[in-house]
């Protein structure tokens, strides 16, 4: 059996057995040998064996110090790499972790582990041909391994920070690879006789319920950062309650919020936000209320009584924003210098802002005018229509169907405008209503079956948010209601 170094040899003869690379005189021996072996080689072998003493009398370029000498040249073992075996079985989706695969802590700390698993990481400017290699893998085996399946194409993709752990057997050699699919699963890729199979384990991840509060003073984004929010998480907060409060006209001084929400740590690191379980928002001396719950179509928010928070309407259909101009029936027009009807909210915001159908419905009209720019309206159930003005691009066309929240364009200033903003209209049977007061028609409220169900999950959490508001050391917050240089900023 070939032992686990081999050392360097010279081909003899054309014969596949080797030679220790020793000294002239043992080196003369075994070419002694082979040469008997085959003497129709003796003319060939007497010329080798005459230049090989000749290298080696010179010696070092007339160093007198003796002959020089030859040291051995270690190679490492023969890649094993996995051979082509046809069809090979889809990888299936375990949705429990693997028992028998060590973690990082493991394959670093576990000394129970073994020598077989190695843990990589990927450095800045590395390939994943070096890192093979680095294993003593080979090219060929790589090739195999990332073509293998649309999962492990994957693996070309890699950046710096990534993990690849490799089990390395000493007889049969690569046996498995394990990286990161995402966040919340391995991929695993293994070696048998059989060839190459992969398949999908769960990763453990640690959900960590927190919690927060505030009080507005300045901004809602500041009140939530010195609360420890990320802005992803502020804009979270504000979708939740986005039917019930105008974030850019609404908010005041004095409005607070709290709210309990999951972190998700892995490894004993930060990875990213979680869900809100439960929110309250209290907007001029008025509470709402929501909780997270799953009634059969994945969750949603819900007020404590079973409303849904999701109205058929958003009350603004743009986030962010500030209002440049209001509904107002004589409103002073600032390009046609003309008393006017404003049918209609101006919300200033920069070029290109999403704008978002405010309602399920039916695009009616898609254009372009000299007054409106591109403009866009929908036709919604119970006689309604919204309008949406002066959009920079516009996204749907004539009898496209939309769902609430899609994005149906983006802010611009084309048409009658004398800045980037969304003028936007809210009609009742043909007639103009102010989008900020509009009464919005409700979704319909969960069955009474599952009620219990959603009492149970709700009340612990509402009670934390009690506690919350109950909290003497509430961190300050607020809106900044910032105007524009008045109602003649906008059209």
């Amino acid at each position: 059996m070939a032992s686990r170094r081999q050392t360097a040899s010279r081909n003899i003869a054309g014969e596949g057995r080797s030679a220790l690379a020793l000294s002239a005189e043992s080196y003369l021996r075994a070419a002694a040998d082979a040469l008997r072996a085959r003497p129709a080689l003796a003319t060939l072998g007497g010329l080798a064996l005459a230049t090989g003493l000749g290298l080696s009398l010179i010696g070092g370029g007339g160093d007198n110090s003796g002959p020089s000498t030859v040291e051995t040249l270690e190679l490492p073992l023969p890649i094993i790499e996995a051979q082509p075996t046809g069809e090979f079985p889809a990888p299936a989706a375990d949705a429990a972790a693997a028992t028998d695969v060590p973690t990082e802590n493991e394959l670093l700390n576990d000394s129970t582990v073994g020598d077989h698993w190695k843990l990589v990481e990927v450095r800045s400017g590395q390939t994943l041909e070096r890192i093979f290699r680095d294993q003593g893998l080979s090219p060929r085996l790589l090739h195999q391994l990332v073509n293998h399946d649309e999962h492990t194409r994957r693996l070309t993709r890699i950046r710096p920070g990534d993990e690849f752990a490799f089990e390395l057997d000493e007889t049969f050699g690569f046996t498995t690879l394990r990286a990161e699919f995402d966040e919340e699963h391995w991929l695993f890729v293994d070696h048998d006789e059989n060839g190459l199979s992969t398949r999908i384990e769960s990763r453990a991840l640690d959900r960590r319920v927190v919690e927060a509060n505030g009080v507005i003073a300045t901004s809602l984004f500041n009140a939530a950062k010195a609360a420890g929010m990320s802005d992803n998480m502020t804009m979270r907060l504000a979708n939740i309650f986005g039917w019930d409060i105008d974030f850019a006209m609404d908010i005041r001084a004095g409005d607070r919020f709290s709210l309990v929400y999951e972190e998700i740590w892995r490894d004993g690191e930060f990875l990213r936000d979680g869900p809100i379980l439960a929110a309250r928002f209290v907007n001029q001396g008025e509470a709402f209320e929501a909780v997270r719950f799953d009634a059969g179509n994945g969750y949603d928010y819900f007020a404590p009584d079973g409303r849904p928070m999701r109205k058929a309407f958003l009350r603004a259909p743009l986030n962010f924003t500030r209002v440049t101009s209001n509904f107002n029936p004589r409103r002073f027009h600032p390009i046609t210098q003309q008393i006017r009807p404003h049918n209609g909210t101006d919300y200033g915001a920069p070029t290109g802002t999403p704008v978002w159908a405010a309602g399920d419905g039916r695009v009616i009209r898609s254009a372009y005018n000299n007054a409106n720019g591109n403009y866009v309206f929908i036709q919604h159930g119970n006689n309604i229509v919204t309008r949406y003005l002066h959009l920079h691009q516009r996204r749907v066309s004539v009898g496209d169907r939309v769902r609430q929240g899609q994005t149906i364009g983006t802010v611009g200033m084309t048409g009658m405008a004398t800045g980037p903003h969304l003028h936007y209209e809210f009609l009742v049977n043909g007639a103009h209503r102010n989008p900020r007061t509009v009464d919005l028609p409700d979704a319909d409220p969960l069955p009474p079956e599952l009620m219990e169900t959603f009492l149970a999950q709700g009340r612990p959490l509402l009670a934390k948010l009690d506690q919350l508001d109950g909290d003497t050391g509430v961190m300050l917050a607020q809106r900044d209601v910032a105007d524009c240089d008045g109602e003649e900023a906008s059209c």
